[in-house]
């Protein structure tokens, strides 16, 4: 068995900026191939692609047109695939991750870390305190938990997610919730595996509804000092 990669988890630095937006963007670009499949895997869909080539085919008479608009369907769908996580990108460009240092560094409740193996960026993580925390109740989000695709199996999201959890701790927060999607299926795994419980599902766009993505909301509770817990 080869031994595990070692790894380095710190807070973000303003020269890691670039390498932060890339792998960011890398990890919600590759959710589009698994939407479309939820999308080729829809009722409504199967429908359409064999009813428009069907009924070309009994209007034209022409095998090439029949076929040519399924490709151009299916062209259609990936782009449609692709829209949503694009939109995600660009909100989130322009607004947390427009300005790391002040969103996330800046306030003693919340923090971004990165993670670096073999001397090259493996992985990031942010926290912020949520506003609206219900009464009674201190609660630190997680947000956008990456791991490069090259730094996959060696624990690094799991230690990424430590990480926000003992940070949650140290700072008095008593609950860290988060929002996965249905595609996000490795990322949800780790989630439910590491203690976090589910509280919610909702679509976060009109599109991600119309592509049957749900946005899922997970919530981890952190034993209080007073109990000890780890």
């Amino acid at each position: 068995i080869l031994p595990m990669a070692p790894h380095h988890i710190r807070k973000y630095q303003e020269t890691d900026r670039k390498r932060v937006l890339d792998l960011f963007s890398q990890g919600m670009f590759e959710h589009v191939p698994a939407t479309f499949r939820l999308v080729l895997k829809m009722p409504q869909t199967f429908l359409v692609l064999l009813g428009v080539p069907i009924a070309l085919l009994l209007v034209s008479g022409s095998w090439l047109l029949a076929l040519g608009s399924n490709v151009t369907l299916l062209v259609f769908l990936w782009l449609l695939a692709r829209q949503p996580w694009r939109q995600y990108v660009v909100m989130c460009l322009q607004t947390d991750l427009a300005d790391i240092n002040k969103s996330y560094l800046r306030a003693r409740g919340s923090c971004f870390w990165v993670a670096e193996s073999r001397g090259q960026m493996a992985g990031i993580v942010g926290a912020l305190p949520v506003e609206d925390s219900p009464p009674g109740r201190k609660q630190l989000q997680l947000f956008h938990l990456s791991v490069a695709l090259e730094n996959r199996g060696e624990g690094l999201g799991k230690a990424l997610v430590m990480t926000v959890l003992q940070f949650a701790r140290a700072q008095g927060y008593s609950e860290v919730v988060l929002e996965t999607s249905t595609v996000q299926q490795a990322a949800l795994t780790l989630y439910l595996r590491m203690g976090f419980q589910k509280t919610g599902e909702y679509f976060f766009s009109k599109i991600f509804r119309l592509l049957g993505n749900s946005t899922i909301q997970l919530k981890y509770c952190l034993p209080s000092t007073q109990e000890g817990g780890p």
